[in-house]
């Protein structure tokens, strides 16, 4: 498996999705995140009636509010 390279770790993105999928009203949701095919991206994906799939850039100076701002943004565009 590739390495991200991202200065926030794995649980810390979990942690942060969690959060802001709480947030946005989605409860405490299982959700998978893997690497993405792309160096410095991750694919956050989120079970349920209607799943939904998002992309997470997160390379060298990622800060844990882009990553959040990252997911409120994709989240709203459903």
């Amino acid at each position: 498996m590739r390495q991200n390279r991202c200065l926030v770790e794995r649980q810390d993105l979990e942690r942060i999705a969690k959060a802001v999928l709480r947030e946005l009203g989605a409860g405490d949701v299982p959700l998978t995140l893997e690497p993405d095919t792309e160096p410095d991206r991750w694919r956050l994906t989120v079970p349920g009636k209607t799943p939904s799939s998002f992309t997470l850039r997160c390379g060298p100076g990622t800060t844990a509010q882009f990553v959040r701002t990252q997911i409120f943004e994709q989240f709203q565009r459903g």
